[in-house]
């Protein structure tokens, strides 16, 4: 049913002392962790190289070992999602309205409404870390996983501790140490962002802006400033994640993915036979992943 006149009986009268139900909205958070692609296709799809690995050592007169191992190893998929949403106003409900500049007919909130649920798709990547999509392929785990395969090996980006000080050192000399590509050697790999839900700002805060060892009364320097090249771009807060003890890491390493297909665009038409006007909005796009190594996750049991 449209909107109509009983839905805003009281906008009818004079006498409003205002009308409320506006808040500014949380600023946009997805874009700090994602990175943004615009897409021309409807399934965008990555491939996951394997390239030589280590040389062997020769002897004298022997002969030289070869490589024949290179090539492609994982496909990460990333299909779109069509976004919509839209509402009906009858007639009466626009002729009759005296607060049309704070309840405007043509203005309820289509922007707010997208831009949130824009939010939640992206920080959903996020709270499912752990969950293996099929529909998303790649190695064959979840985005956070201790089984990453490598070519007889495999890497992990999973951690199950809370948030302090050895845990964040830790994730971070993980990151350095231990991520490698698919042949095996090590890669060029650095935490540079802490992500935490609203819970774990006064840890985070208290782990990246103090400049002596945090909780402690000694006089050692703050080393998660400096250790591995520190966290360069501090911290971040994501209001959308579902885990009030889950945090997580992002590395210099590009890998989760923000695909643009269609902008967000609206449109509005009067109907015909019922004289409702109609407005909607829409876009296309989605959130996904190519490459593990763009995050480290903790999920404390």
């Amino acid at each position: 049913m449209a909107v109509n006149l009983s839905a805003i009986k009281d906008l009818l009268l004079p006498g409003l002392r205002g009308v409320e139900g506006k808040y500014e909205m949380i600023p946009s958070q997805y874009d700090k962790i994602f990175t943004k692609h615009d897409s021309k296709l409807a399934l965008e799809r990555t491939a996951e190289m394997r390239y030589l690995g280590l040389a062997n050592l020769k002897t004298e007169g022997g002969q030289t070992t070869f490589d024949n191992s290179a090539g492609e190893r994982f496909i990460y998929n990333q299909e779109h999602n069509e976004i919509g949403l839209g509402y009906a106003i009858t007639r009466k409900a626009i002729d009759d309205n005296l607060y049309k500049t704070q309840f405007h007919p043509s203005n309820l909130g289509l922007i707010e409404s997208f831009q949130q649920t824009k939010e939640i798709y992206g920080a959903n990547i996020l709270n499912t870390a752990t969950t293996y999509n099929n529909a998303v392929g790649g190695d064959g785990v979840a985005l956070v996983s201790a089984s990453h395969p490598i070519d007889g090996s495999v890497v992990s980006n999973y951690g199950t501790t809370d948030l302090n000080e050895s845990t964040l050192l830790n994730s971070m000399i993980n990151i350095r140490t231990n991520f490698k590509d698919q042949a095996g050697l090590k890669v060029f790999a650095r935490g540079r962002k802490l992500i935490v839900p609203p819970q774990l700002e006064p840890v985070a805060i208290r782990l990246t802006k103090t400049e002596l060892r945090p909780g402690t009364a000694d006089n050692d320097v703050n080393a998660i400033l400096s250790t591995a090249g520190g966290l360069p771009e501090g911290y971040m807060v994501n209001d959308f994640l579902t885990s009030s003890s889950a945090w997580f890491m992002l590395t210099n390493i590009d890998g989760l993915s923000y695909m643009e297909r269609v902008k967000f665009e609206t449109d509005m038409q009067v109907d015909f036979v019922t004289d409702n006007l109609l407005v909607k909005g829409y876009e296309r796009y989605s959130f996904g992943y190519y490459n593990w190594r763009a995050i480290y996750g903790n999920f404390p049991s």
